[in-house]
């Protein structure tokens, strides 16, 4: 099993997200991330993990494509 954690991920570009769970290829077994948008229309993603937990270099830095922010704020 997956060892993110749910909750709010920002991308290296600025826009959050939350990560909603791990999901499996029912073929190859490869682990997806499905998470939302959490700006616009809270649009539904799926990306590969491999991707998720990719370094990418921006400006001269090594940065991770998607960093854990913290907890989701419980909605009312």
């Amino acid at each position: 099993m997956s060892d993110l954690l749910p909750g709010k991920y920002r991308h290296f570009k600025g826009n959050d997200y939350e990560l909603l769970s791990v999901a499996f290829h029912s073929e190859s077994l490869e682990e997806y991330v499905v998470y939302r948008a959490l700006y616009g229309e809270r649009a539904l993603w799926v990306r590969p993990r491999v991707m998720w937990d990719e370094v990418i270099e921006r400006d001269g830095q090594s940065v991770l494509r998607f960093r854990y922010v913290g907890e989701m704020e419980a909605s009312v």
